[in-house]
């Protein structure tokens, strides 16, 4: 006996501690494993994968699904089938895109219908710059029919808050808007970018405003006053202010790459009406002349005779070489070509436009810019499969909340 206990007795109070022993050893481990093999995000994380998204919270439904999910990118995608997703996400962050303002503030028009468009369909983003693609009202909208000339059904769209998850078609943009299928540039020649960017001026406008939101890179970051200045045009002066010195260490470095490349828009005009319609907004249209250089690429002609006279549409890239050789080139494609559908391909297929649509996700998801090692890691990695989802734009979306959705 110990402690006045009999010994049968003692045995059997010890088998109940180790079974319960055992049993708690079972529970923690159960436990441990629920946790450790978990798959999909818990309540918090979902909630806040969803705002991050679609800028709504989930439903009931929605939140079980996405905890019930394989992995978090795979509860991030059920987000993305919010109409909220596209009617504001998508919508907010290219209505920037088409406007020289760069504002949220902008009624809806083709581009930013396009986007959203394929953005919903999974249309591969990297045709953005060159698909002969519109998206246009459905039948069921009760809108007026599209017209090149106007931008009457958006508006009805936004007037009626017609969910454009669901209202929104696929139609060929040369079918649509009269632009040979050759000459169309994906969103670069809708209507509404047109408005924005081949409105007056000498078309250069369009070919900053593409680096700026489809590259990444505004003009002052990709100059390189190493390139040889033989096709600048002959409205730049090369004694700015009397002082040449200013253009062959400023001047040059934007227009030697520049020059070269917006020649792709030599045949590309946006008609309006400045008397009635000062801003082109009501009832101007892009017109396409093929073989024939529109006269604003020569104007000023005499600030330098000797300068580059355009004659046709044909481009050249000459930053495949020099410092901006980092933005990452196809070496599959010649860096040369005619039109704007050649050059949208040259910037689409580049190393930069890709990080420029990832990175761009990500700040928007996570709401701030990557700043750590493992911001780049994760941005890199959602670069790689960006690529091998056939550049649809919802992955990088998911992959971007679940990697910021919290612990």
């Amino acid at each position: 006996m110990k402690y006045g206990i009999a010994k049968p007795e003692m045995n059997r109070m010890h088998g109940v501690r180790r079974a319960v022993r055992a049993s708690a050893l079972l529970g923690a481990l159960a436990l441990l494993g629920t946790q450790a093999f978990a798959a999909g995000p818990n309540a918090d994380q979902a909630t806040r994968i969803y705002n991050r998204i679609a800028g709504v919270p989930p439903s009931a439904s929605q939140l079980a699904l996405m905890m019930a999910a394989a992995d978090p990118v795979t509860a991030a995608l059920i987000a993305t089938q919010d109409p909220a997703f596209y009617n504001n996400t998508i919508r907010n962050m290219a209505m920037p895109w088409t406007n020289r303002d760069q504002t949220v503030f902008a009624p809806l028009n083709d581009y930013v219908a396009t986007v959203i468009g394929m953005v919903h369909d999974d249309v591969p983003f990297n045709t953005l710059l060159t698909a002969n693609i519109l998206y246009i009202a459905d039948s069921g909208a009760g809108v007026p029919a599209y017209s090149p000339a106007n931008n009457d059904m958006y508006e009805a769209l936004d007037a009626d808050g017609a969910d454009l998850s669901t209202h929104l078609v696929q139609t060929a943009q040369s079918a649509a808007t009269g632009i040979p299928a050759t000459a169309v540039a994906g969103v670069l020649t809708t209507r509404a970018a047109a408005n924005a960017f081949f409105m007056d001026g000498t078309n250069r406008r369009m070919f900053r405003f593409t680096m700026l939101n489809h590259l990444c890179n505004d003009m002052q970051t990709v100059m390189d006053i190493t390139r040889p200045p033989d096709r600048i045009r002959q409205d730049v002066t090369r004694s700015p202010g009397g002082v040449s010195t200013l253009f062959l260490t400023n001047c040059i470095g934007c227009h030697s790459g520049m020059d070269p490349m917006a020649q792709a828009f030599a045949y590309y005009q946006y008609n309006y009406t400045v008397a009635t319609d000062p801003t082109g907004a009501l009832a101007g249209q892009l017109v396409y002349t093929a073989g024939q250089v529109q006269p604003k690429y020569h104007i000023n002609n005499t600030n330098f005779p000797q300068g580059f006279s355009t004659p046709d549409d044909s481009w050249n890239n000459r930053w495949r070489a020099g410092p901006n050789e980092v933005l990452g080139w196809s070496s599959t494609l010649p860096g040369s070509g005619s039109g704007a559908q050649s050059l949208g391909l040259e910037l689409e297929s580049s190393a930069a436009f890709t990080s420029c649509q990832v990175t761009r996700v990500f700040k928007q998801v996570c709401l701030r810019a990557p700043n750590s090692q493992a911001d780049f890691t994760q941005v890199s990695s959602m670069i790689a499969s960006f690529q091998s989802h056939q550049y649809k734009l919802r992955q990088p979306f998911a992959e971007a909340a679940a990697y910021c959705m919290g612990n």
